[in-house]
């Protein structure tokens, strides 16, 4: 069934409160982004005919599995710490919310909008259409009520950047992706409610909610990690962060500095550098393109620098096999990878679990896109446990107090909304 709608953002916060009455549901939102590589404006799964959901060991090959039994949508998310499966690694730090490493569903119930036109992929669409239409939206919605803490001081965050520095001047790496986590306990929050707000403060073309039971994945992210189409693999890490400001000649200051930073035109280049090593794996040889460098994209909060790597996939080479052929994307670990990912595992004081991992689909054509998990809530309803992350690059220019700004820069967002300013 397709059908026009006249309000589309009512249409859609409606059905975002139906598919949340589900055990399971992902939405997707591009939020009025387009690129070359989009499909949709909006994807809404509800329900679940079918599950696979799996801890690193075999996880890609149980979805190689699940993909071949369901070769229509199916749409899931990959947890970081698959890197574990992907390589000789180990994960032993604190894990608070026991998401699983891997799930996907193929769905009861599909939505997908592209401008005002909805298609609902369903057997009873006309169920599917009424049961949205009746739902009601609440004009006062519940406040969050959540006490965040961290897991560095900025004194303790700043000493470990400059061992990570110590490290770096070592050759034992090049680069690596420093992460801390803010956290609360005994957080009460409507998930539904946080994500329509943070959607509203911090819209990006990668936003995403996912619930499976009682954990929550409430995600503003503005980076594609990896997608398919046809033929062709792309993939467009960010390295290279500056802030937005309201005073226009400012704000263009701002994005004119990030343009000509030294030290995130490096971050950038290293990082486009680990992309292209990844994709070879899965490329046909000699088709590996850098198609945009440094390129500088305006989001609400911040500016960003975000490179596009694209190759053409080798035969042979499943949709599953390339992307774990290029997990985790090297934007969240470092170089050497390897390196880069066993040490922050002995400076991080927290298992990143879903964030730096990545939220997607697989489509009937094969076609796939996932994004980073990156500005994102992560909450477990039962246990009323709530955690994000944030985190920079580290150079050897890295200024220590700098990348501490730049985190909590990137949290901007998500403070606001759970109603924090500061710590």
């Amino acid at each position: 069934m397709i059908v026009q709608v006249g309000d589309l953002q009512t249409f859609k916060q409606k059905a975002l409160l139906w598919a949340g009455s589900f055990d399971v549901a992902c939405y997707l939102d591009a939020n009025g982004f387009t690129d070359a590589y989009s499909k949709f404006d909006t994807l809404i799964a509800i329900g679940k005919k079918d599950e696979v959901l799996a801890n690193s060991g075999n996880a890609f090959s149980q979805l190689e599995a699940f993909r071949f039994k369901h070769n229509g949508w199916i749409t899931g998310f990959f947890g970081y710490d698959l890197k574990n499966e992907v390589e000789q690694l180990s994960s032993n730090n604190t894990d608070n919310l026991h998401f699983p490493d891997l799930y996907f569903f193929a769905p009861r119930y599909l939505i997908i909008i592209k401008g005002n036109k909805v298609e609902i992929v369903a057997e009873d669409a006309d169920f599917v259409l009424s049961s949205i239409n009746n739902q009601v939206i609440h004009s006062a919605p519940s406040q969050p009520s959540a006490q965040i803490k961290t897991r560095f001081t900025k004194t303790e965050y700043v000493s470990t950047v400059n061992k990570v520095k110590e490290h770096i001047a070592r050759g034992d790496i090049y680069v690596t992706n420093f992460c801390q986590e803010f956290y609360a306990e005994d957080a009460k929050i409507n998930p539904l409610s946080v994500f329509i707000n943070l959607n509203e403060v911090s819209p990006n073309p990668f936003a995403s909610f996912f619930k499976l039971n009682d954990k929550y994945i409430i995600c503003a992210t503005p980076e594609r990690f990896l997608a398919k189409r046809g033929g062709k693999l792309i993939s467009q890490p960010i390295k290279g962060t500056a802030k937005r400001s309201d005073d226009p000649e400012e704000d263009e200051l701002n994005k004119l500095q990030l343009r000509y930073h030294t030290k995130e035109l490096q971050e950038n280049v290293m990082v486009v550098d680990m992309v292209r090593n990844d994709l070879t794996r899965s490329a046909r040889q000699g088709t590996v393109v850098t198609e945009e460098l440094f390129g500088i994209y305006g989001f609400k909060q911040v500016y960003q620098m975000i490179s596009t790597i694209t190759c053409e996939i080798a035969a042979g080479v499943s949709p599953v096999q390339a992307i774990k052929n290029t997990f985790p994307m090297g934007s969240m670990t470092g170089a050497p990878k390897v390196s880069a990912m066993r040490l922050m595992e002995q400076y991080e004081r927290s298992k990143r679990g879903v964030y730096s991992g990545a939220i997607g689909y697989f489509s009937p054509d094969d076609d796939f896109d996932f994004n980073v998990v990156i500005r994102s809530i992560l909450y477990d309803a039962q246990s009323r446990y709530l955690s994000f992350h944030a985190g920079s690059a580290i150079t050897i220019d890295a200024d220590a107090e700098q990348e501490y700004e730049e985190c909590l820069l990137k949290a901007k967002a998500i403070l606001e909304v759970l109603g924090q300013s500061s710590f």
